[in-house]
């Protein structure tokens, strides 16, 4: 594979984005350094500098510290390799490049489907799962109006971001994190919609039941 277009890159810092587990993340930001890699040999400085322009603001910046464990680890791997270059004027800087190994890892993972990050383990699915079977109303309306709050805020200001985003790229991303708040916001009309409307009666029921116990395993043990 040749050098990678930009909208490539972003796609790939777009990933790591959505990646919320831990270890996914780290698996999709080294992905993305080696699709930067693949547009040509580069150093830490210039790699960071790359894939926040990259992904654009929504991210954030890269920590360099963290940048570093990664090509170490993408080093390891054989994925990059690694020389040094001198400089005439400044010290020698370390300078990295992709290996056929690494462009094959990084097709590999360009061609797979990418599963939903994380999966439905989300911390607001559990604070409204435990509101809901609370069986407090008030407790539901908090929990609920509080997300709320909290992602109109952060709607109004990525797109407040998009609008100004002179990558197409960065705003095509910038727009598509804007629907995933919208599908956000409507779970949570979705939620008040089935919790709240019935006069509590929905709520007292969840309060009430409770699961049967799980029955051990193994032979009984005799009495006395």
């Amino acid at each position: 594979m040749s050098r990678l277009p930009v909208c490539c890159l972003s796609l790939c810092a777009l990933h790591c984005h959505n990646a919320r587990p831990e270890g996914e993340g780290i698996m999709a930001i080294q992905h993305a350094v080696l699709a930067l890699l693949a547009r040509g040999p580069s150093y830490g400085y210039e790699l960071k500098s790359e894939f926040e322009s990259a992904v654009g603001p929504q991210w954030g910046p890269l920590n360099i510290g963290h940048l570093y464990q990664i090509l170490e680890r993408l080093s390891r791997d054989g994925l990059v390799v690694a020389h040094r270059e001198a400089q005439p004027t400044k010290p020698d800087r370390v300078v990295y490049e992709i290996t056929e190994g690494g462009r094959a890892e990084l097709d590999r993972w360009l061609g797979e489907p990418s599963a939903r990050s994380g999966g439905f383990r989300d911390d607001f699915f559990l604070k409204v799962t435990a509101a809901a079977r609370s069986g407090d109303a008030s407790t539901v309306r908090t929990v609920l109006g509080n997300q709320r709050a909290h992602l109109l805020r952060e709607l109004r200001n990525l797109d407040g971001l998009r609008r100004t985003a002179e990558d197409p790229v960065v705003g095509l991303l910038l727009a598509a994190a804007c629907r995933h708040v919208e599908a956000d916001l409507a779970f949570i009309d979705d939620a008040e919609s089935v919790l709240l409307t019935d006069g509590g009666s929905l709520l007292a029921r969840l309060a009430a039941a409770r699961p049967a116990p799980a029955s051990r395993s193994g032979p009984a043990r005799a009495a006395g």
